[in-house]
């Protein structure tokens, strides 16, 4: 007997985008490729790349390498992997490795804990500031040398610039010059910078990528995100580290054939879509200023540094956070994500290349009505 699906009650969420223009200010992961980033794709040169040989990933990877001012690039697909390779290059000869990171950072929240149960590293956790910033005191404090057989060495500091869970803020490079001195030259470890929005960062501080790294000895740079390619990272730094990570990808599943397709696209963002992260930064910030106006409790009393911003109801909301996604969306065609923070009090907002100032509106009126 075959058995039908029962009919739908409601329409999915594909179906009412198709209808509906819909402002998704979920993550900035969710753009469509451009016709650009689509051309890009059908007309590059491809090869297979596990044998080094597809010609449009070699040109990004070279490109990245002088961009971010690292002797060599490797294109991984995601930005998790990105920074598992670099964890397990970094940690190469070493099994009995320790890494430092935030206690906020994506790499310890919201990787799987990878670097654990695959990398086989464990990890000591600092809380970072509003800012971003891991403290010297708590670094020291964390760092533990391998003269105590109860002890694994630390290997490894991490910082993640933009910072996701603190809304998007940015390190500078002073600071990341002032970690890796203490890094390199008093505790003898290495810094990696999960950079998933380092363009952001690059952005708001007009600075040049590679002055902005120069601190650190890697980095991942996501393009799916803000720079809107829909797949793929870069991880840059020294030539001997490369070789042990392109090893880790292919041990992790990420060897790819004819990856040009995605590094195409991954190469246009990179070359087309920084200049107009400006204009996120200004959609969030508007955002970030109307919610604080009308007394919406927000980090940093509602200061944004680039694309990210995170917002909390007033306690005489008239709806609850788990009724405002569904009500934003219904009446106002405004997609949020919610449950952030102890508690879920807490809503992201992430501006992106397919979010215009008619979005910006809707989100600010619906959210603004809906609650007050």
């Amino acid at each position: 007997m075959i058995h039908c699906a029962p009919k739908r009650l409601v329409a999915s969420f594909a179906a009412r985008r198709a209808i509906h223009t819909v402002t998704d200010l979920r993550s900035d992961t969710v753009t469509r490729p451009t016709k650009g980033m689509l051309r890009a794709a059908t007309e590059a040169p491809l090869g297979d790349d596990v044998m080094g040989e597809d010609p449009t990933v070699n040109a990004l990877e070279e490109f990245a390498a002088d961009l971010f001012g690292k002797e060599r690039a490797l294109f991984c697909p995601t930005g998790t992997m990105a920074n598992l390779a670099a964890i397990l290059s970094h940690c190469h000869y070493n099994k009995s490795s320790e890494i430092i990171i935030g206690a906020k950072s994506h790499i310890n929240l919201y990787e799987g804990g990878g670097y654990a149960n695959i990398a086989g590293v464990s990890s000591k956790q600092v809380v970072e500031d509003e800012n971003g910033y891991m403290q010297s005191g708590g670094i020291r404090d964390n760092y533990r040398l391998d003269d105590d057989d109860h002890y694994a060495k630390t290997t490894l500091l991490c910082l993640e610039n933009t910072h996701n869970m603190l809304g998007g803020v940015t390190l500078p490079a002073s600071y990341i010059d002032q970690v890796g001195n203490l890094a390199h030259e008093e505790l003898g470890i290495k810094v990696h910078i999960d950079g998933a929005r380092l363009m952001n960062s690059v952005a708001k501080q007009n600075i040049s990528p590679s002055e902005l790294i120069a601190g650190a000895d890697s980095a991942s740079i996501c393009l799916s995100k803000a720079l809107g390619a829909p797949m793929g990272s870069l991880l840059v730094g020294e030539t001997e580290f490369i070789r042990l990570a392109r090893r880790a990808r292919k041990r992790l599943g990420g060897g790819m054939r004819q990856a040009g397709v995605m590094a195409s696209m991954g190469m246009y963002a990179l070359t087309n879509h920084v200049e107009r992260l400006a204009e996120d930064h200004a959609r969030a910030e508007r955002i970030a200023a109307e919610l604080h106006n009308a007394g919406f409790p927000m980090p940093r009393n509602g200061k944004v540094d680039t694309n990210i911003l995170f917002f909390a109801l007033p306690e005489n909301s008239k709806v609850t956070k788990e009724e405002l996604p569904k009500l934003l969306l219904d009446k106002y065609n405004v997609l949020i994500a919610g449950g952030y923070s102890k508690g879920g009090r807490l809503f992201r907002l992430v501006t992106h290349m397919d979010v215009d100032d008619d979005g910006v509106d809707a989100a600010i009126n619906g959210i603004i009505s809906l609650c007050l």
